[in-house]
């Protein structure tokens, strides 16, 4: 089990590649991108935070990213959809419980890329990335009640829906029930063969992070 995670995502080098995306740190120069798509009210609808209202608080935001980064508190990556470069939105890790083996993913999409399959995609290599290279036996991820959109991923990724917890968080104002699902490292694996004989290989040699 590798219990430093934090190795990872302090590097430059840290980056995930799927077809048509390319999870990576995000940096100062996703400022533009990253308000585009923040400065919209249905993207933070179902969302802990708020609107952003001018591209200096992206700024400040980034800027405090870039800062978690360096000390490996930060295990968030942006997407970046590899046909235009441009930044469109993020998903990783929103905490994780090494004691546990367990983490929590999230993800946020540019309604412009909305109905592509592209959080689909996006959530699948950062389930491959938990189980294959974080060595994670279980993954879960949250959506407010509403959000249909997010759980519909999150059963695509072959995640379980365990139930609804009612009024958890107090949220912009109101209280908000909020759904859970997860994956198990014995169910990903029992689906996705391939993947289950390269984490054996790497767990027989050097390790992802050697």
């Amino acid at each position: 089990m590798i219990n430093d995670y934090t190795k990872f995502f302090k590097s430059d080098l840290a980056t995930l590649e799927t077809p048509r995306l390319r999870l990576r740190r995000m940096a100062l120069s996703d400022r533009d991108d990253m308000y585009e798509y923040a400065s919209r009210d249905e993207v933070t609808r179902y969302l802990l935070w708020k609107t952003h209202k001018t591209s200096d608080h992206t700024k400040r935001y980034l800027s405090y990213v870039v800062g978690l980064y360096k000390s490996g508190g930060f295990f968030d990556f942006a997407i970046e959809y590899k046909e235009n470069g441009k930044m469109i939105g993020t998903c990783g890790f929103a905490s994780l419980d090494p004691a546990n083996d367990r983490g929590e993913v999230g993800y946020v999409l540019s309604p412009d890329y909305w109905g592509r399959s592209i959080a689909t995609e996006a959530l699948a290599a950062m389930l491959k990335f938990g189980f294959c290279d974080l060595e994670l036996n279980r993954i879960e991820a949250r959506y407010m009640s509403g959000n249909i959109a997010s759980r519909r991923v999150m059963e695509k990724c072959a995640m379980t829906y365990e139930g609804m917890q009612r009024q958890r968080l107090f949220v912009k104002g109101e209280y908000r029930d909020i759904g859970i699902c997860s994956i198990l490292a014995s169910e990903y694996f029992a689906k996705n063969k391939r993947e289950s004989a390269v984490s054996q290989r790497k767990a027989r040699f050097l390790g992802f992070f050697g």
